[in-house]
C-alpha cells in the first residue's frame, strides 16, 4: 500500500522549523528575566525582540538579503546573540569567525565563507584592516565599539549602535524554508586548514530541543527554567555548544562576561545569580584557581564540560568547592551536543563510583544513534570494553565540509558520521572517549589510550596539568611520554608518575606498556583557539628534542 497522507485545511499554517521560532515562547513566558552584558546592558525580552527587528533593518540597508554571509567577529556579547537570531531569521547566514585562528587562516575562513558584510569588535580591527584588501566580496563594515568614544575607522561605515539607533524595529520577517543554511564556521583540529560547516535551520531547532532537558545531572540537577545561564564557552565556537540558543527559547535571565577574565567571571557569577555554565578544562582550571584566590563560595554552579576530556580529578576539586560538575560530548561537526553525563538517585551511586559516571561522554540525548565500529566497519558490542570508532546519526549532523568532497566522502562513508574517536558504548548506553584514533598511541603491539592515561597521573598532587603523546621508537614503535605542568611549588618526577601508573596496571586500569620512559616538564602546555591541548604541536616539539 502507498504512503497515507492527508489534506490539510485551506489556511492551516505549514510550520517551519525556523530560528525565529524558538522566539514564540520566551516573550510571554520570560518571567521579566534579563538579558545582561558585563556590567553596562541589561534588556528584558521584549527589548531584546526589538533590537533583533532594528540589527535586521540596519543589515538590510547594508545589502544583506537572503543568502548574504554576515560574519561576526564579536566576544561573548548581547551583540552576538542578537546576531545568532536576527541574522538567520532575515535568511542571511551568520559566519562565527574563530578570531583566535592564525591571521591567515582567518582572511582564508572570511574568503571561503564569502563573507559580505563584517561586524568587527574594535579590538579586532588591525586583523579585519589587514583582511579586507583579500576579501573583495565585503561590501560593508560595522564597527563594534562596545562602549568606547572613539572615531569610526576608515574601513568601516557605521558603528553597531548607531546602526541600531537609526533602524526600524518592525522589520518584516517572513517565513521560508526551514533547511535553508543559518550558520556556518570553521573546524577547529590540530591537522590541516579548517574545514567548513554549515547548519540549516531545522538542524538548529532539532538540537535545541533534543538538549533541552537532557543536560548533564547529578542526582536531578539539570539545566531547566530556574536557572541563570553564562556561557564559558566561545560564542564562534559550534554555537557556543547550542545552549544560547536554549536558554533563550526558554526564557532564562542570561548574563555573557564579554572577553573572558576571571576577576569579572566571578563578580558576575556573585553579582547575578548565575547557576549553569559550560566550558572546556583548562577554564574550569583558571576559574577554580581565581575562586581559591579570591576565597568565593562556588556552591551550587553546575558546569557542563566538553572539548577535551574531564579527569577525576579536576571534576573533584570542583566538587569540592560546591560545584556540579558533568561531562558531555560533541564536534563541530555535530552542532555540537550528542551526548551528556548524567547519574540518578536510584543509581546509588556514591564518591569515586558517581565521579566516574559524570566523566564519561554519557548517554546519547534524543534523536541520536551512536555505534562502535572495528577496522572493517563491523558494529562492536556494547559490552564497555569493546573499542572501536564511535559513528554517528542525528538531524542535526553537518552533511558535508563545504567544498570538499572527498572529505565529505570519508566523514559520511557508510552511512555513518565518523568521529574519529575511540570509543566503547556500555550496557546501559553511555560513550565512553578512549581516544582520538590520530593520537592512540601504538606500543609494543598495543594500543594504548593517551586519555585514560593522562587521567591516571592527573591524579597526582604535583600535576597541575597532563597530557600523553607517543613518539617514535625504533623498537616499539611509539612510546608515551608524559608532559606536565607541576602544580605550584611541586616538582614532578618520572618516578612519581610510573609509580602512579604501576598502580593502574597493577589494578588492570592499563596495559603494561604504560609506562612512561619521560616526562616533561613545561610551564604551561600549548593550546588550540579553543583551548584544547595541543597533542601536535606537543609531538613536533618532543620530535625536535629527540632529532636535536
Amino acid at each position: 500500500m502507498p504512503l497515507r497522507y492527508v489534506e490539510p485545511a485551506a489556511e492551516a499554517y505549514a510550520f517551519p522549523l525556523t530560528v525565529g521560532q524558538l522566539l514564540n515562547g520566551c516573550l510571554l513566558s520570560s518571567r521579566g528575566n534579563e538579558i545582561v552584558y558585563r556590567d553596562q546592558v541589561r534588556l528584558t525580552y521584549p527589548q531584546f525582540r526589538e533590537r533583533l527587528g532594528r540589527l535586521a533593518s540596519g543589515l538590510s540597508g547594508l545589502g544583506v538579503e537572503e543568502g548574504t554571509t554576515v560574519a561576526v567577529m564579536d566576544w561573548d556579547s548581547h551583540r552576538y546573540l542578537e546576531c545568532y537570531f536576527a541574522v538567520p531569521m532575515m535568511g542571511a547566514v551568520i559566519q562565527t569567525v574563530n578570531v583566535r585562528l592564525p591571521p591567515a587562516q582567518v582572511i582564508l575562513t572570511l574568503a571561503r565563507a564569502e563573507a559580505e558584510v563584517l561586524l568587527v569588535h574594535r579590538d579586532f580591527l588591525p586583523l579585519a584592516e589587514a583582511a579586507l584588501p583579500q576579501l573583495p566580496r565585503v561590501k560593508a563594515v560595522v564597527l563594534i565599539a562596545d562602549g568606547a568614544e572613539m572615531p569610526l575607522p576608515g574601513c568601516a561605515g557605521v558603528e553597531y549602535e548607531a546602526l541600531l539607533a537609526g533602524a526600524s524595529p518592525g522589520y518584516a520577517f517572513r517565513d521560508f524554508d526551514e533547511n535553508a543554511v543559518a550558520t556556518t564556521f570553521f573546524t577547529t583540529g590540530t591537522t590541516g586548514l579548517p574545514k567548513q560547516v554549515s547548519f540549516t535551520h531545522r538542524q538548529l531547532v532539532l538540537h535545541t530541543l533534543a538538549n533541552c532537558g537532557a543536560s548533564g545531572a547529578t542526582r536531578g540537577r539539570g539545566f531547566g527554567v530556574d536557572d541563570v545561564y553564562m556561557p564559558l564557552t566561545p560564542m564562534f565556537h559550534v554555537h557556543a555548544w547550542g545552549v544560547p540558543y536554549i536558554a533563550t527559547m526558554l526564557g532564562l535571565k542570561q548574563v555573557y562576561p564579554g572577553r573572558y577574565d576571571p576577576a569579572t567571571i566571578l563578580d558576575l557569577r556573585a553579582r547575578e545569580g548565575v547557576t549553569y555554565s559550560h566550558c572546556v578544562p583548562t577554564i574550569l582550571q583558571m576559574v577554580l584557581a581565581a575562586a581559591d584566590g579570591r576565597g568565593d563560595d562556588l556552591s551550587g554552579w553546575m558546569m557542563s564540560i566538553g572539548g577535551s576530556a574531564l579527569t577525576a580529578s579536576l571534576c573533584q576539586e570542583g566538587r569540592r568547592r560546591g560545584m556540579h560538575i558533568t561531562a558531555g560530548y560533541g564536534m563541530s561537526e555535530t552542532c555540537p551536543t550528542v551526548s551528556h553525563a548524567r547519574t540518578f538517585a536510584r543509581d546509588g551511586l556514591e564518591g569515586e563510583a558517581e565521579v566516574a559516571a559524570l566523566i564519561v561522554a554519557g548517554a546519547p540525548v534524543p534523536l541520536v544513534a551512536a555505534r562502535v565500529l572495528d577496522a572493517e566497519g563491523r558494529e562492536l558490542p556494547a559490552d564497555g570494553r569493546s573499542q572501536g570508532e564511535l559513528v554517528l546519526r542525528a538531524p542535526w549532523l553537518t552533511r558535508c565540509y563545504v567544498g570538499d568532497a572527498d572529505a565529505s566522502d570519508a566523514l559520511w562513508h557508510g552511512g555513518w558520521l565518523h568521529t574519529q574517536d575511540v570509543a566503547v558504548i556500555h550496557p546501559d548506553g553511555s560513550i565512553g572517549i578512549r581516544d582520538r584514533l590520530k593520537d592512540v598511541i601504538k606500543s609494543g603491539g598495543e594500543w594504548l589510550c593517551s586519555v585514560t592515561m593522562e587521567g591516571v597521573i592527573a591524579d597526582l598532587d604535583e600535576v597541575g596539568e597532563v597530557a600523553v603523546v607517543g613518539v617514535p621508537d625504533a623498537h616499539w614503535g611509539e612510546r608515551p611520554v608524559a608532559v606536565v605542568v607541576a602544580s605550584a611549588g611541586q616538582a614532578v618526577t618520572a618516578e612519581h608518575v610510573n609509580a602512579r601508573l604501576d598502580r593502574a596496571i597493577a589494578a588492570g586500569e592499563l596495559s603494561r606498556y604504560a609506562r612512561v620512559g619521560r616526562v616533561e616538564v613545561m610551564e604551561a602546555l600549548p593550546k588550540t583557539s579553543v583551548g584544547k591541548i595541543d597533542k601536535k604541536a606537543l609531538r613536533h616539539a618532543l620530535a625536535v628534542d629527540a632529532a636535536a
